[in-house]
């Protein structure tokens, strides 16, 4: 997969766990391996300008996503065709305030936000309240699947129920 990772924000990121975040994502989400996504870190002032610019809301926002060719999630038998998905923009001050209010660090914000966004990139939407319980479901499924897998491969034991 070519994920490319540019941090602008000026904020200390974890850059390697989001690669590894989306490349879970993607193959949990049986998306082609030469699929390509980017994600961009930026400063409010930067999120604040897409923001107005793409979607004509004031103020800065956590996370937009720009999709590019249309591509949906897969299935074991059949992978999504290769392409480019599209980018993911990340705001991590926005990200660290709404950290502080779910009382969870900035990289467990910015792990829900940029798989958030890459739903959005794979045709997902919470605009409808089935469309969003579908979309939060499955995002919170990958995020504990990817969490598990972390905490497997640091020796820590896993989640119990």
């Amino acid at each position: 997969m070519a994920i490319d990772v540019l941090n602008e924000s000026g904020a200390e990121v974890d850059e390697a766990q989001l690669l590894r975040l989306v490349g879970f994502d993607l193959e949990k989400l049986f998306v082609h391996p030469d699929a390509e996504v980017s994600i961009a870190l930026v400063d409010v002032a930067t999120m604040e300008q897409l923001h107005v610019q793409w979607m004509d809301e004031p103020g800065p926002t956590d996370v937009l996503s720009f999709p590019m060719d249309e591509l949906r999630p897969g299935s074991l038998d059949r992978v999504t065709p290769a392409g480019l998905l599209g980018d993911i923009v990340l705001c991590p001050e926005v990200a660290a305030e709404q950290a502080k209010e779910a009382r969870h660090g900035l990289m467990a914000e910015l792990r829900l936000l940029t798989t958030h966004g890459l739903l959005h990139l794979l045709g997902f939407d919470h605009a409808e309240p089935a469309d969003r319980d579908e979309m939060f479901t499955l995002q919170d499924k990958l995020l504990a699947a990817f969490e598990d897998r972390e905490r497997s491969a640091q020796g820590e034991p896993g989640r119990t129920a």
